[in-house]
């Protein structure tokens, strides 16, 4: 048997011996049960949010994405997120009817501060939410309703030490595995995956919505 790692901090109290300054003020102030006028305009002009989600198989964190204010303000409590096409996993959606806590980080291009939005969320097919929800008249399948908990700004820190905005950082996709390599020889070869990147940018194209 491994000894024990000494290293390993394994209680609130010696993690907080670790971090001995406690939050100051502004990172206490900001903090709402609602979202605030002042945190309306975040969410109505980002085009892209992590959602976090947990399941019995553990915790899962799902990009979504579309033009600013997809994600819609219902009222200062409540949030839509329309489920728009993907690959058909819905392991977000499976977690959400399990569990239904969810936590939200929002991204403004250009913008170094995030929001964090915590709360409960379930899954409606109401065809009311349905049709507000549409583009350009498809509706997306479901549409997760998130009643709102907790509201705050995280720092731009994180994005500033990873220069996220700037052209300088940008890299070669071809650098990296190609998504079709990546299904060839994880699929032990039964997906064809030069064929596969061929045809992806125009079946992404034709069915984003």
């Amino acid at each position: 048997m491994a000894a024990p790692d000494p290293h390993r901090v394994t209680s609130q109290e010696a993690l907080r011996a670790f971090y001995p300054d406690l939050p100051g003020d502004t990172s206490l102030a900001k903090e709402v049960d609602h979202v605030h006028a002042l945190y309306r305009p975040f969410i109505e002009a980002s085009p892209f949010v992590v959602l976090g989600t947990r399941g019995a198989e553990g915790l899962d964190s799902s990009p979504r994405g579309d033009a600013p204010g997809f994600v819609q303000i219902a009222d200062e409590r409540t949030l839509l997120l329309p489920d728009r096409r993907g690959n058909n996993r819905i392991d977000s959606l499976r977690n959400v009817v399990a569990h239904p806590e969810v936590s939200l980080l929002f991204l403004v291009p250009g913008c170094n501060e995030t929001l964090r939005v915590m709360g409960r969320a379930h899954v409606s097919v109401a065809p009311d939410l349905l049709a507000r929800c549409a583009h350009d008249g498809i509706a997306p399948r479901s549409v997760l309703v998130i009643a709102v908990d907790k509201v705050f700004f995280q720092c731009g820190r994180a994005l500033i030490r990873s220069g996220l905005w700037e052209e300088a950082v940008r890299i070669d996709r071809a650098s990296l595995p190609s998504v079709g390599r990546i299904l060839q020889t994880l699929g032990a070869e039964r997906i064809d995956g030069a064929a596969y990147d061929r045809e992806l940018p125009g079946r992404q194209r034709r069915t984003l919505y």
